[in-house]
């Protein structure tokens, strides 16, 4: 791979005139159409790792992303510093940082309610047995995308079909930020012996893949996978830290973890390199602005060692060949910290029982839309007389509901697509109403 084949700036859909204004250039315009598209919005209402809470201290999924965006702008701009001589023409390090700052601020996009939890329970609807009659009809491709709903598979979608101009370029980012955002680039039919039951892409965006991987030059690795896009680890790395560092931090505020363990790990890595101000706290100041300092510095020196590692390793990363991930790449103490962190993030946050009840109730919210909307459609795509009911329940898609003579594949993705954009609480409100359960 080139770095002048991987960083162009030409859109994907319709080709749009090209503002070459160096104060807002074409990766700077991705980050603001990410912004203000109503798809990251609802992030907002979509949980990270807690169940929204009323502590408005505690993360939800944009304000995750809005972090993660942050470090990946902060790696991108250190990595194109250290390779400016190599960028292309017209290309700053900024630009570089504007790229994986937009793929960040998407890498959630296509979450579901509930996060990882309401993955898995689409996933578990369709592998359900009492299920299968909605597969018939479906080839085994197709039936495998919902087997095994990827979220970033559905960001994919919302960003190449979904949002602005929908069905014709989605928001027609440019496809260096494309290829970015791409952290597994093969369809659900590839099975990737690291990433188990992990994709990118629907059949249905399968052609857009390897457009985009033509024109960026992803080589072809075996059939059906391509190679990463370099800035990919970048994003990545960005989301592993802010996981890593912001879980803790939550942690502590929903005492499910002590400040002491936060502080003793983030210590061993900051060493020497503590703020000065950091001793003039004490016991007396708030948990969160002591935690804040210290996670402050501990994001500087991990991203420091990130962007090191991406440049020492430039080689490998051009020629689709790093194995593992950045932070694999980095000294001991970053790795030691972020595996400290995710081991307690494991211990002691993930097994909160309140987080649990919220997870267990994913199942039966997301699995009654299914049902209901899975239902209305499967009339509409039979072709016989269909219910008032099922008329009512996919007037709520909106004039993108499934239609007469469509395919069954494709009824079924406007579902779940109108499913998978929902907040954690209207689904909740949508599903209760849906079972006469609320006024």
């Amino acid at each position: 791979m080139t770095w002048q084949q991987l960083l162009q700036s030409k859109r994907f859909g319709k080709q749009e005139s090209q503002d070459t204004s160096a104060s807002r250039t074409p990766f700077h315009k991705d980050h603001d159409r990410v912004v203000f598209s109503s798809s990251f919005r609802r992030l907002e209402r979509k949980t990270q790792v807690h169940p929204l809470s009323d502590n408005d201290h505690i993360h939800t999924r944009l304000t995750h992303s809005l972090e993660v965006s942050c470090v990946g702008r902060s790696l991108g701009t250190l990595v194109g510093e250290g390779l400016e001589e190599k960028l292309p023409a017209g290309v700053s390090p900024a630009d570089v940082g504007a790229i994986v700052q937009a793929a960040c601020l998407a890498h959630d996009i296509g979450n579901p309610p509930f996060g990882h939890t309401g993955e898995d329970a689409i996933r578990h609807w369709f592998r359900d047995v009492s299920n299968a009659h909605f597969l018939d009809g479906l080839d085994p491709l197709e039936i495998k995308d919902f087997q095994t709903f990827e979220g970033n598979a559905q960001g994919f979608r919302i960003l190449t079909q979904l949002e602005h101009h929908r069905f014709d370029g989605g928001m027609r980012l440019t496809y260096a930020t494309l290829g970015t955002f791409l952290k597994y680039p093969w369809t659900s039919d590839f099975e990737h012996p690291e990433k188990k039951g992990k994709f990118g892409v629907y059949q249905s965006e399968s052609d857009f893949l390897k457009q985009i991987a033509a024109t960026v030059g992803l080589p072809e690795l075996e059939p059906g996978r391509y190679a990463r896009h370099p800035l990919v680890y970048l994003m990545e790395a960005a989301d592993d830290i802010c996981y890593a560092i912001i879980d803790l931090e939550d942690g502590v505020e929903m005492d499910l973890l002590s400040y002491g363990e936060v502080e003793s790990l983030l210590l061993d890595l900051l060493g020497n390199e503590v703020p000065d101000y950091y001793f003039d706290t004490t016991e007396q100041d708030p948990v969160r602005r002591r935690l804040g300092i210290l996670r402050g510095k501990a994001i500087d020196i991990m991203v420091r060692d990130v962007a090191s590692a991406f440049i020492a390793h430039e080689s490998e990363l051009l020629d689709g060949k790093l194995a593992g991930d950045l932070i694999d790449c980095c000294s001991k103490d970053v790795r030691q910290c972020i595996t400290g962190a995710k081991n307690l993030a494991r211990n002691k946050i993930f097994k909160d029982p309140k987080k649990a009840l919220v997870e267990i109730g994913a199942y039966t919210t997301l699995g009654s839309l299914l049902d209901s909307f899975l239902t209305a459609a499967n009339e509409v795509v039979e072709g016989g007389p269909i219910s008032y009911k099922a008329q009512r329940i996919l007037e709520l898609i909106g004039r993108h509901a499934p239609q007469v003579g469509w395919d069954k594949y494709r009824a079924y993705l406007r579902v779940v697509d109108y499913i998978a954009g929902m907040t954690d609480n209207y689904a909740v409100e949508l599903a209760q109403a849906i079972r006469g359960l609320r006024r």
